[in-house]
């Protein structure tokens, strides 16, 4: 018991966190005890670390095989819990799987077996087809976001994992929504329910209408943003078309921007999220893919460019800001001939008139094309922009490393001189270019 609390707290030093929250103190202890879990808790709360602590202590350092699966909706999801597992630092392999990317990358990371497989249903139906790995050790399964997987139409793949896995014993479901009915083929008998949804504290969210006089609310967007001034914030529109026209008058207008869409592949996606985590964007103009299940800070302000279909989905976006204990701001843009859904308020339309002081842009992001697998780690990136490139702690941005790659900010008017000074640099035993992107 002793060890296992010691394993606990070194765990939460390593990723920073003083303390557990009432939540994830509860969690923990369910988990632990129960054979079926359903977790609801809003955005935001730490349901990932909620439910890796306890997974963790399910895990038998002797055993090759995978031992536990969790099933996520998106790409992004998977990659995001994939990093919070590693940093960890638990010593046990760990891996993601997914669409977008070549199926050899898969296999060559599940050569050597990871006790915790983490994959979107379609990616991990497909290895299950191909029978590439025994599902005899695996005793867990974890459906994050489950009422996502089946609204995007996962329920089929879903199904059939679950029916292939003969030791399952242990299930853990999560969500941010409530009220959503679970399939049968999920097997949950009798589950715990752990709900923090009901003891949600008032929101601090603003809710600001925004009235544009023309149909086309580019200008009126354009107006706010100027208004609002260069804070990180997210755009929402409901269809990528919307996206690129909307990416393209920010582009004419010089206001610096990450687009994020099921259309774009999925290098691309990341990209977007590493510049708009890192400083180099501030401003994110997305889908309702970004409404979450991604990994991006807490922000001051959304805006509904285009307006929600239904209610889950303004919740969801909204989410992104105000959350925990922060505030923030909701922004519904309309022009004068757009209904209003029942479930958005109407409130008194802001003045936009004025101004605020708009930084230019201070950050870029450079492409390092070593990783982990390299034996490289953040202090030896570090250490080559430090003592190479003459960097100061102010100069030194966000690095964020990857398996076979790295990214880092570095600020816009040296990184030329920089990619001058480093590019061929060698990082442990590997020559890597260095280039912006």
């Amino acid at each position: 018991m002793a060890s296992s609390i010691k394993q606990q707290q070194d765990i939460l030093a390593k990723l920073n966190i003083q303390e557990l929250n009432p939540m994830q103190e509860e969690a923990l202890a369910v988990i632990e005890k129960e054979t079926n879990t359903i977790l609801l808790s809003p955005t935001g709360t730490g349901k990932t670390l909620a439910f890796l602590l306890p997974l963790l202590k399910t895990l038998d350092a002797n055993n090759p095989e995978i031992q536990a699966l969790i099933l996520v909706p998106s790409r992004e999801l998977a990659i995001q819990i994939e990093q919070v597992a590693r940093n960890m630092g638990s010593g046990f392999k760990i891996n993601a799987i997914y669409g977008g990317r070549p199926i050899a990358k898969d296999k060559a990371e599940l050569q050597h077996l990871p006790a915790i497989l983490i994959g979107t249903p379609g990616r991990i139906s497909d290895h299950f087809s191909s029978n590439r790995f025994s599902k005899n050790s695996i005793k867990t399964v974890v459906l994050d976001e489950f009422d996502k997987s089946l609204e995007v139409g996962f329920e089929n793949e879903m199904r059939g994992i679950i029916h292939q896995i003969p030791t399952l014993n242990k299930r853990i479901l999560t969500s941010a929504t409530q009220g959503v009915e679970i399939p049968e083929f999920v097997g949950l008998v009798k589950p715990k329910i752990i709900n923090y949804l009901k003891n949600k504290k008032d929101s601090k969210l603003e809710i600001k209408t925004v009235v544009s006089l023309k149909a086309d609310k580019t200008q009126t967007l354009v107006d706010l943003l100027l208004h609002i001034g260069n804070k990180p914030g997210i755009i929402f529109c409901n269809f990528k078309d919307s996206i690129a026209k909307v990416s393209d008058v920010l582009q004419k207008k010089n206001i610096h921007h990450t687009c994020f869409s099921g259309g774009m592949e999925q290098r691309d996606r990341e990209r977007s999220l590493i510049k708009f985590r890192n400083g180099t964007s501030q401003l994110l103009v997305a889908t309702d893919l970004a409404a979450r299940g991604i990994d991006i800070p807490e922000l001051k302000y959304i805006i509904h460019y285009e307006l929600p279909m239904a209610i889950e989905e303004f919740t969801h976006r909204n989410g992104r800001t105000a959350r925990v204990n922060a505030e923030g701001i909701a922004y519904v843009l309309h022009s004068k001939e757009e209904f209003l859904p029942e479930f958005i308020k109407k409130t008194e339309a802001i003045d936009i008139t004025e101004k605020a002081k708009w930084k230019p842009q201070f950050w870029t992001t450079l492409f390092i094309s070593g990783g982990r697998k390299d034996k490289i780690s953040k202090g030896d990136i570090a250490g080559l922009f430090f003592k190479q490139g003459n960097l100061n702690k102010e100069q030194l941005g966000i690095i964020e490393l990857k398996q076979d790659c790295a990214f880092i900010s570095v600020p816009l008017n040296i990184a030329n001189s920089l990619v001058e000074k480093l590019n061929n640099s060698r990082l442990k035993k590997k020559k890597v270019r260095i280039y912006r992107i």
